[in-house]
């Protein structure tokens, strides 16, 4: 049987115009294709009528693929592509598939011979890294720390010593409401000259990308407040 493929479409990192951050043939892309697999299907109706599909977005066929998805449910969309259906994945920001749980449908598609096409688009990962002033020649990501306290302490201690042994950047992410609870353990954590940058609200008008020693972040007493952010560490 003739299958579609899957493209890979990136989002914006916040509420930016798409045409901002959005290459325009990713965006022309957007208008050839039915049906989506989405995280969340409210914001990716605001992102594609922004993107120029206004008028249009009732026609489109949007399944859902989020962290309740059931491994039964994502099989099931197998059949998305049938009779050569082309497929677009959108995650809630950023790239689809990287600290999201759309990666369970790419593997699906590797498993099943679907083409998987990633489109270009903007990715708070490595424009923290880039902005940063650490390694780029070497790091790892290391997603969501621990929510409880003395569990993400820990977790901090152990990625400050992976860091140090291998001159290796460490990037992590939290849920915006606890960055600054993050932020807390960073400094009563972490030894005085490991660097750490915050990166924050990466693409938006209000972007703050910042690297210092612990040392000096102590002394400056900065809140990031609840919205998107990456930590950077380099022991």
């Amino acid at each position: 049987m003739n299958k579609g493929r899957l493209f890979l479409i990136p989002s914006p990192l916040g509420d930016n115009d798409p045409v901002e951050v959005i290459p325009a043939p990713t965006l022309e892309l957007l208008k050839s294709i039915d049906t989506y697999v989405v995280e969340e299907c409210r914001t990716v109706r605001r992102y594609l009528s922004r993107a120029g599909l206004k008028g249009h977005i009732e026609e489109l066929r949007m399944v859902e693929l989020n962290e309740h998805t059931t491994n039964q449910e994502i099989e099931a969309m197998l059949s998305l592509f049938d009779e050569g259906n082309d497929v677009g994945l959108i995650s809630e920001a950023g790239l689809p598939a990287v600290a999201d749980p759309g990666a369970a449908l790419v593997a699906l598609c590797h498993a099943n011979g679907i083409q998987v096409i990633p489109q270009v688009g903007p990715s708070s990962l490595m424009m923290a890294l880039m902005g940063s002033g650490l390694n780029g020649q070497s790091f790892a990501f290391r997603g969501y720390l621990p929510a409880k306290t003395d569990e993400r302490r820990n977790a901090i201690r152990e990625i400050e010593k992976t860091s140090g042994a291998l001159n290796q950047s460490q990037i992590f992410i939290e849920t915006p409401y606890r960055n600054d609870a993050m932020l807390a353990d960073l400094l009563s954590t972490l030894a005085p000259s490991t660097r750490l940058t915050i990166a924050a609200d990466i693409t938006l008008p209000t972007q703050f990308i910042k690297t210092d020693s612990i040392a000096q972040w102590r002394k400056s007493r900065f809140q990031i407040g609840k919205r998107p952010c990456v930590f950077i560490i380099l022991k």
